[in-house]
Formats: structure tokens, C-alpha cells, sequence
């Protein structure tokens, strides 16, 4: 077999990625250190099996792809109103924090590698950036508290294009013949972020304009669109000033992220998958890129460096950038360890190895070797270390818990209220200003606005909910504010009510979306929310009491018993279609007073045992 074969090479490093993603999930442990791990092990100094030589030109071009999808994901995800809450630290850390960056790295490559002050500086513009190809990950996986989730992946967006450009205009001035040509160099990075600017703005307004003419764009063509554009608009800007794509890709994303377009969630859900195909395949490739020898060769003087960049510089940064903002001491000292390098530093280290080498500057290759060992370094340790220092500094939220439903209606509270009484957290979202008040003098939390609202969502604590609730009495509006949780917030447990009489949403449907059909099966619920505002139903506990298992809620007489929950030890369950009671269970159920003597008899002929009813005041917070 002949290796020496660049699409061989590529399709190893893309299967290679993947598998070592797969493990670090499986692991739990951060998949990007496997993906290092796996790039040298396999690269020309290990197995030999992955040689990026043999892809030439190849492999820029897809360097250049992939930053445009993986910034372009990064930038979908950036919330105005969030950046809001925290501009200050955010806007300090990518400029005062990049110039402090930049010039404490340049001093201690001087000091301790004992480089040319061309080849240090070089080196310091290449670590201001973070890289949200890792810190995003990790803050996703963490749950950290909501100022250091907003401040972390705003700043690993940002801080590419900063120091990428930064970076790439360094190198112009470092190898410009007159000082002419170095004085325009420093004058670009204003046009490449003004160019990359405009150009993301127009190919983020084209694509939502696109996307909100309907029926335009044909149907499953939407991602591959947003796709083309993301592209599209990295490489014209870049062919119109060098590296400004970068911010054009940001942009686009940025504009997109925030138009309210009916596929957003679609689109982002399919450029995050691209981001994680071609993470996995580009530290594959970059780390198989470069020698063992290199690094062994920078010696103790390496790991001196990236010891200054951990525990000095990126403090000194934090420090200055967040001094006399909201942030507690905890969040600035977790903000002080977590700064781990990513895809454009290893990138842009690439690139500026070729260009010293073609005007015969020395240098080039040790310091792409120095940035690589701040990229394994930074990635290994951090990555492995920060949900115990989260855990340690206590600025990681605690587990999903609770419950948010939507709808305000009787039936809602009443199923609040017995999730209430066993000890849940209840938030209730409803449009109707008279159903609030009503729902806030039962006792429960109450958000008023539209469910699929992102700012009504957070409001209402979306990150930390574990179950979603979809109860209003029209099952489209229901399907929708699931669909739109699942799409934008994923993480918590989907539950619908379905209409019998209704056959627009069907549980199979349901099911291949992944929603559960709240009380197991369709039910009238026009006629559950007239008995329940008027009073017309019991709550009632039975504990099954023989040592079997019950499934058949089916069989249940819809029209007298509702199915809503099922309590197994000191924890409580919604009713649902993939529900099995073990015997000693009790189930709570809704019995329509009028044919309370029907099922009674039905529960008690299956081996039920009636339980202590739920109590008048209980009662009383559904009417």
C-alpha cells in the first residue's frame, strides 16, 4: 500500500479523529489529548501511517476550511445579550489581554530560549490565541457558572482573529525589506478586521434572508447552504486582504446566530458536527506534522516557557482584564488556568515555519516546535485538570434538576403541584397575563412570554432544567417549544402532551424526535383542562402491589384515569410511553370525580392498592 498518498492520509486522519473522539467521550476524558496523542503516535516519527507531506499544498487548503466551519460554529453560538453581561473582561482580554500576551511571551522566549528579538516576538503574537476548538468543549461538558461559560468561549472566538491577525501582520513587519513596507504592515490589521467585518456581515444577512424566504432554499438544503456561505465568505474576504477571513467567518456566524430564523437550530447543530470532523482530523494532521527530534531538542528550556506562559502570564492577563468587573476571585482564578491553545495557534505555526524557511530566516521550525509543546502542554494539563479545579474553586453549576413547563392552564399546575409536593422545582412559562397571576398566587415560579423565546428560555433557567414540558393545549405549539429546546439547549428530557382528536403530531413522530408523550398515550385534553379548571378531579395515589411489572397504561379508560407520575423510593417520575412500574410503586393518577367509582374498580382489579389521597390544600393550588 502506498502511504505516500495525500487523500490516503486525509481519510486516515479523519477516521483516526473520530475513533479517538469517541473514546475521550466514552472516557470522559478531553478527546483532543487522544487526538495528540494519536497525531504522533501514527505521524512519519511513530507508526508512519499519517504523512501531511505527502498532502503538499493539500493540506493548507483544508487548514483553511476548517477554521472557516469551526469559527463559523463558534460564532452561531454568541449570544448579544450575553456578551453584553460581560463585555468589559471580554473586550479587555482580547486587547489588553492580547498585547500583554504577546509581550511577556516575546521577553521569556528572549530570556530563556535566548532567540533573536525578531524570532521571539514572532513566537509571542502566535500564543495570544486560546482556541474555542478546546475551551468549548470543555465548558460545555463543565456546566461552569454563566459569566465564566459566556467569557471563556466569547474570548477563545474572539482572541482567533485577534491573534491570528496580529500574528500573520507580525510576520509581514519581521520580513518586510524597508521600513516602509513594515510601517503598511502595522497598518493593515485595521483593513483585514474591517474587510473580514464587512464581508461577514453581507454573507450573514444574505443567508438569513435567505433562509426566511419560504420555501427558497429547498428543503434539506438549509445546512448545506450555511455551509457554502461560511466558506464563501472566509475565502473572499481573504482573497481581498490575507488572513481576514478568519473575522469574516466569526461574523457571518455572529449575524446568523442572532436572526431569529425559523432553522437556526438545524444549522447549528450541523455546522457543531462539522466542527467535530474537522477538529479531530487537523490535530491529527498537525500533530503528526511535527518532529519528536524538534521538541526533544528544545530541552528544559521548553518546558520553562510554557511553565511562565501558565502560571505567569495568563495571570497577569486575567488580572489586568478583569480588575474592577463583577467577576468573583474564584472566577478569576479559574479564568487564570484555563487558556489552552487550539487549531489556528498550530495552524498559523505551520504557515510561519514554511515562510521563514523560503526567506531563509532560521528559526522557523523550533519555534513551531515550542508553540506545539504550549499546545500539548496546555491542552493535557488544563484539559484533564479543570473540572477538578472547577470543582475545587466551586464555579461549576450544579447538576440539571427540576422541572420547566409550559403552559399555565389547570392541568399544568396540577401536575406542578404534585411534582412540587415531591420535592422538585417547578418554573411554569405562559403568554396570558390573568394565567400567571392565577399560577403565581398557587405558589409556583412563573415566566410570562413565549416558550420558544431564547431570552424568555434563559430567563426561565433553561441550562439548569432536566425536564422540559410541553403542556399547553395545542400539541403543535407543544411539538414546537420541544423541538426548540432540543435544537438550541440541548440537555434536558423532552415531554409532550398529544390531542387524541388531533392527528397532526403523532408518537412516532414524537419518538423520532426524541420526546416522550406525557401520561404514556393521546389523551382529550380539552376535556382534562375543563375538568381540572372546574374542579371536577381527585388526585389519588395507588401503589401496585403485586411483585410484577405494569406497562399497559394504554388500557387505562383515558376518559377517568390520567397517568401523571410515578414515585419509586424518594424519587418521583413522569408517566410516559417507556415507563414500567415495578411492583411496590405508587403511581399518582387524575381521576375524574364523575367516574371515580369506575376507576376505582378498574385500578383495583389490576392489584392496585389506593394510597392515602393527596391532601385538600395540594388540591387547591391547581384551581
Amino acid at each position: 500500500m502506498n502511504l505516500d498518498n495525500g487523500p490516503l492520509t486525509l481519510a486516515l486522519a479523519v477516521m483516526i479523529g473520530l475513533l479517538c473522539q469517541a473514546i475521550g467521550r466514552h472516557a470522559r476524558i478531553p478527546g483532543i489529548v487522544l487526538l495528540l496523542l494519536a497525531g504522533v503516535g501514527l505521524g512519519p516519527d511513530g507508526a508512519n501511517l499519517i504523512r501531511p507531506e505527502a498532502m503538499g499544498s493539500g493540506l493548507s487548503a483544508v487548514v483553511g476550511f476548517a477554521v472557516a466551519i469551526i469559527l463559523f460554529e463558534g460564532g452561531l453560538g454568541l449570544r448579544f445579550a450575553v456578551l453584553r453581561q460581560q463585555a468589559k473582561p471580554i473586550r479587555r482580554l482580547v486587547t489588553l489581554g492580547a498585547v500583554i500576551t504577546a509581550a511577556l511571551a516575546a521577553v521569556a522566549a528572549k530570556l530563556v530560549m535566548a532567540w533573536d528579538w525578531r524570532l521571539s516576538i514572532l513566537f509571542g503574537t502566535l500564543v495570544i490565541v486560546t482556541g474555542p476548538t478546546v475551551v468549548t468543549p470543555l465548558v460545555r461538558r463543565l456546566r461552569l457558572s454563566k459569566h465564566l461559560t459566556s467569557i471563556l468561549i466569547a474570548e477563545g472566538i474572539f482572541i482567533d482573529a485577534v491573534g491570528a491577525t496580529i500574528a500573520v501582520v507580525a510576520l509581514e513587519i519581521a520580513l518586510a525589506p524597508t521600513n516602509g513596507d513594515a510601517a503598511a504592515g502595522a497598518l493593515s490589521i485595521f483593513l483585514r478586521f474591517g474587510v473580514g467585518a464587512i464581508v461577514g456581515i453581507a454573507g450573514g444577512i444574505l443567508l438569513v434572508a435567505a433562509l426566511r424566504v419560504r420555501r427558497l432554499v429547498p428543503h434539506g438544503l438549509e445546512n448545506v447552504l450555511a455551509l457554502a456561505t461560511a466558506f464563501v465568505t472566509y475565502h473572499v474576504s481573504s482573497s481581498i486582504v490575507g488572513e481576514s477571513g478568519i473575522t469574516a467567518a466569526i461574523v457571518t456566524g455572529l449575524v446568523v446566530g442572532n436572526a431569529r430564523i425559523r432553522l437556526h437550530g438545524k444549522v447549528a447543530e450541523f455546522s457543531e458536527q462539522l466542527t467535530v470532523l474537522f477538529v479531530a482530523t487537523l490535530f491529527v494532521l498537525l500533530a503528526a506534522d511535527v518532529r519528536i527530534a524538534d521538541v526533544i531538542d528544545l530541552g528544559w528550556r521548553g518546558v520553562v516557557v510554557v511553565a511562565i506562559l501558565t502560571l505567569v502570564v495568563r495571570p497577569i492577563n486575567v488580572l489586568a482584564s478583569t480588575f474592577r468587573t463583577d467577576l468573583t476571585r474564584p472566577e478569576k482564578l479559574y479564568l487564570s488556568w484555563i487558556a489552552p491553545r487550539g487549531i489556528v495557534a498550530a495552524a498559523v505555526a505551520s504557515l510561519f515555519a514554511l515562510e521563514l524557511a523560503h526567506h531563509g530566516v532560521a528559526g522557523g521550525v523550533e519555534m513551531r516546535a515550542l508553540v506545539f509543546v504550549v499546545i500539548a502542554t496546555t491542552v493535557t494539563i488544563q484539559g484533564l485538570t479543570a473540572a477538578f479545579v472547577g470543582h475545587l474553586l466551586g464555579v461549576r453549576q450544579p447538576s440539571r434538576s427540576g422541572y420547566l413547563i409550559l403552559g399555565g392552564n389547570a392541568l399544568a399546575r396540577m401536575l406542578g403541584s404534585v411534582l412540587q409536593d415531591a420535592g422538585e422545582s417547578v418554573t411554569l412559562i405562559e403568554r396570558t397575563v390573568d394565567v400567571c397571576e392565577t399560577a403565581r398566587r398557587a405558589g409556583f415560579a412563573v415566566i410570562q412570554g413565549d416558550g420558544v423565546d431564547a431570552t424568555v428560555l434563559e430567563a426561565a433557567g433553561i441550562d439548569g432544567v432536566a425536564h422540559v414540558i410541553g403542556m399547553t393545549p395545542n400539541e403543535h405549539v407543544n411539538f414546537l417549544f420541544a423541538q426548540t429546546v432540543a435544537e438550541d439547549y440541548r440537555g434536558p428530557e423532552l415531554h409532550i402532551v398529544l390531542e387524541r382528536v388531533d392527528a397532526g403530531v403523532t408518537p412516532e413522530l414524537a419518538s423520532r424526535h426524541d420526546m416522550h408523550v406525557l401520561f404514556a398515550v393521546e389523551h382529550d385534553l380539552l376535556a382534562w383542562l375543563d375538568r381540572a379548571r372546574r374542579g371536577h378531579v381527585a388526585i389519588q395515589r395507588w401503589r401496585l402491589g403485586e411483585a410484577r411489572d405494569h406497562t399497559a397504561f394504554a388500557e387505562m379508560p383515558g376518559d377517568s384515569i390520567l397517568a401523571l407520575a410515578f414515585i419509586r423510593g424518594p424519587s418521583i417520575g413522569l408517566i410516559t410511553q417507556a415507563s414500567i412500574i415495578r411492583g411496590g410503586d405508587v403511581i399518582v393518577v387524575a381521576v375524574a370525580t364523575a367516574t371515580a367509582q369506575h376507576a376505582t374498580a378498574w385500578l383495583s382489579a389490576r392489584g392496585w392498592i389506593e394510597q392515602n389521597p393527596t391532601t385538600a390544600s395540594s388540591m387547591e393550588k391547581t384551581s
